[in-house]
C-alpha cells in the first residue's frame, strides 16, 4: 500500500504542475490584457487546489506510515532528525514546504471567488499561484538532488 500511494503522490506531482502553470500563464493573460475572470480560469483553480489537497493528504498519510517521517523523529528524536539533512527534509521540510503552498493555492481559489475587479482576481491568482509553484519546486525531491532524489516517474530508477 505504502509503495502504491507513494506512486500516486508522484505521479500528482506532475498533475499539479501542470495545472499550477496553466494556471498562472491565465492569470497572468487574464491581468495584462484586462480580460474577465472565466468559469475556466474558475476550473483550473479549482482542480489546482483538489490536486494539491489530495496529494498533501497522501503525503500525510506517507509521512504518517512511511520510515522517513514520524517513525523516523520517533527512533532518532527530533535532534538527530534535524542534525541531518536527508532526515530533516524529509521529516520537516518537504512537508512545511508543500504545506505553505497548499495554503497559498487555497488562498488562490478563494480570492477567484470574491467579488472584486477582474484584473485584481488574476492578479492575486498569480501572485498566489507563482509563489506556491516556487516553493513546489524548491520542495520537490528531484531525482538530480543528493540523498533525496526520486525518479521523475513511478517505476523508474
Amino acid at each position: 500500500m505504502y509503495q502504491g500511494l507513494l506512486h500516486l503522490h508522484n505521479i500528482l506531482r506532475w498533475v499539479i504542475l501542470i495545472l499550477a502553470i496553466l494556471a498562472i500563464i491565465k492569470a497572468y493573460r487574464g491581468m495584462t490584457s484586462r480580460k474577465p475572470f472565466t468559469e475556466g480560469d474558475k476550473k483550473t483553480g479549482l482542480f489546482l487546489m483538489i490536486s494539491a489537497h489530495l496529494s498533501f493528504l497522501i503525503g500525510i498519510f506517507l509521512w504518517l506510515i512511511g520510515p522517513l517521517g514520524i517513525k523516523n523523529i520517533q527512533l532518532s528524536g527530533m535532534a538527530a532528525v534535524m542534525k541531518d539533512g536527508i532526515f530533516r527534509y524529509w521529516a520537516v521540510e518537504h512537508f512545511i514546504g508543500m504545506l505553505i503552498a497548499v495554503i497559498l493555492i487555497t488562498v488562490g481559489r478563494l480570492e477567484s471567488k470574491k467579488n472584486i475587479a477582474e484584473r485584481l482576481k488574476h492578479k492575486r491568482t498569480f501572485l498566489l499561484y507563482l509563489v506556491a509553484l516556487l516553493i513546489i519546486l524548491a520542495t520537490i525531491p528531484w531525482s538530480f538532488r543528493e540523498g533525496i532524489g526520486r525518479p521523475l516517474f513511478p517505476g523508474m530508477r
